[in-house]
């Protein structure tokens, strides 16, 4: 009797069911990692996300300040470094044409006609560069990357903020450059790289700050 109980001992014995992750099935534990790293991503964007808000509440916190510290002074005037007080008389026509597409493409701009403001701020880049003319190079590519920015070619705009920075340490004149970093940073935060407009937006911050 003993004998024939002892085989299906055995057998149940090698019936029970187990409770190893490695008997699984396999598109069970499958979705349960894919779980595991999307829960792990979101905490990770959650994290970037309260970041960027952090920075953007400072941001806002530092323009309201640098809006009251202007009203101080409604009539004054900035000029680039270096060139303040100066009266230029333009007698190449190119430079002439180029004050023309410059005050187009603002105009356009303004007007959300921002396919026509990229042509007008193309030629007068490339009229700019034929006369060596850094400083209105510079306002030029500004220009560019603001309307490429408002087309949604963030990518492209982003090339020329960089630009607008190249050639502010080339002349060594400093204007525009607070605007390209968060220009920059915002362009990097549409297209979802949270962590370098993170980064942007330090350097962003950092040059709102007064400077002693």
């Amino acid at each position: 009797m003993s004998m024939l109980i002892m085989p299906l001992e055995a057998s149940a014995e090698t019936c029970q069911p187990t409770s190893s992750f490695a008997n699984m099935p396999i598109f069970i534990a499958v979705a349960l990692i894919g779980a595991a790293v999307g829960g792990l991503l979101a905490r990770q964007r959650k994290d970037e996300l309260k970041r960027l808000n952090n920075q953007l509440r400072q941001i806002n916190t530092a323009l309201r300040r640098q809006a009251q510290i202007e009203s101080f002074a409604p009539g004054l005037t900035y000029a680039p470094v270096g060139r303040a007080g100066e009266i230029e008389v333009i007698v190449d026509p190119r430079k002439q044409q180029l004050v023309v597409n410059l005050k187009n493409g603002k105009n356009y701009m303004r007007n959300q006609d921002l396919d026509k403001a990229v042509v007008e701020f193309k030629t007068a880049l490339e009229l700019a560069e034929s006369i060596g003319d850094r400083f209105e190079e510079k306002k030029a590519a500004r220009g560019l990357g603001a309307s490429l920015q408002r087309l949604g070619q963030y990518r492209e705009a982003m090339s020329w903020y960089y630009k607008v920075l190249a050639l502010s340490k080339e002349t060594g004149e400093d204007s525009g450059c607070t605007e390209a970093y968060g220009a920059i940073a915002d362009c990097c935060a549409d297209l979802g790289d949270l962590e370098g407009a993170a980064k942007l937006y330090d350097e962003y911050i950092s040059r709102l700050q007064p400077r002693d």
